[in-house]
């Protein structure tokens, strides 16, 4: 996970001596742990197998969600986009047809239908034989009979219609998850690969990191860890900066307790069991001032056990303009 300082999210004057010297000197109700200020990490990747094309972005660079970053080589699906344009072309043009020919024999199946009834009539009148209308009756039926045959074709070219428009509209997405967009606000971290490269599926190009969830996690011993709360208030200080006190507060207590890890240190012995506890930057904080993310150092984070208990005024975190 990459490692980032804030330089200029709160600050209190004349604070490096206390915080480096004076640890024992915390109020009672406030603890503090040793930590890394960590953000998450997004990877922007290829959906599909492709060469690069474009780098529209490089390491270091601020981006915007919805920004484009980079794009994929896509003249092989372009080309089978057109030819799927062509498809729904032809198919528009036979369902066309098809409906022309329904209007057509609606017309004779009326007019079949018209020579029926007067033959009929005239039948009952004397004037016409019953060989004659049968055979009015016969053209009567062949006249629906191919109706139902062309509103069959009319649904066949709708289907085809519906086929080559969703071919079409596949390929269109296909073409646009060729293009690489950052997902979030935040910085490119890490460019993978460059103009040329055929990556496969999946295939790594940038790695951002999310500057709106910026923590540092820390291990307190069981008795302090038991009293903190989710959302209790936190401050957190960088050796690079310790004269600045960043707001956070607590958004995750582990269940269970383990072993401190050995890249961190702690003022207890190492073979206690500790639990980690993780202090949130608010992320409209982080938002306001993304430009003050940098690659940075290790520090200490300070938990507030009890509401009641006042910070002191080296850790008040009040925000610098």
């Amino acid at each position: 996970m990459a490692l980032l300082a804030l330089v200029v999210l709160g600050a209190a004057g004349g604070a490096a001596y206390w915080l480096h010297t004076r640890q024992g000197a915390l109020p009672i109700g406030i603890v503090s742990g040793n930590g890394r200020i960590e953000a998450d990490e997004i990877d922007i990747d290829t959906k599909f197998a492709g060469r690069i094309a474009e780098m529209l972005a490089d390491e270091g660079d601020m981006v915007k969600a919805g920004q484009v970053v980079a794009r994929m080589d896509t003249r092989d699906i372009e080309a089978s986009l057109g030819k799927s344009q062509a498809q729904v072309q032809g198919a528009q043009r036979s369902l066309d047809e098809a409906r022309a020919n329904v209007e057509q024999q609606k017309t004779e199946v009326t007019l079949a239908q018209q020579e029926f009834d007067r033959t009929n009539t005239l039948v009952v009148r004397g004037f016409a034989t019953n060989e004659l209308l049968d055979q009015r009756r016969q053209s009567l039926n062949g006249a629906n009979a191919l109706l139902s045959a062309a509103n069959d074709r009319v649904g066949e070219a709708e289907r085809a219609l519906d086929a080559a428009t969703h071919d079409v509209e596949l390929y269109q997405v296909n073409i646009a998850d060729n293009t690489l967009v950052a997902p979030k606000d935040g910085r490119l971290q890490y460019r993978i690969a460059n103009i040329g490269e055929v990556l496969p599926a999946g295939g790594k190009v940038f790695t951002m990191l999310d500057i709106a969830y910026v923590y540092m996690d820390v291990y307190l011993a069981t008795q302090q860890a038991g009293k903190v709360k989710i959302g209790a208030d936190a401050r957190i200080a960088l050796d690079a900066v310790p004269n600045v006190a960043i707001p956070a507060k607590v958004s995750f207590v582990a269940t269970q307790a383990q072993f401190t890890p050995k890249t961190v240190e702690t003022q207890d012995e190492r073979d206690k069991l500790m639990f980690r506890v993780r202090v949130k930057i608010d992320p409209e904080r982080l938002r306001a001032r993304a430009a003050a993310v940098r690659s940075g150092l290790p520090g200490l984070a300070y938990v507030q056990l009890d509401p009641a208990v006042a910070w002191p005024s080296q850790l008040q975190g009040k925000a610098a303009p």
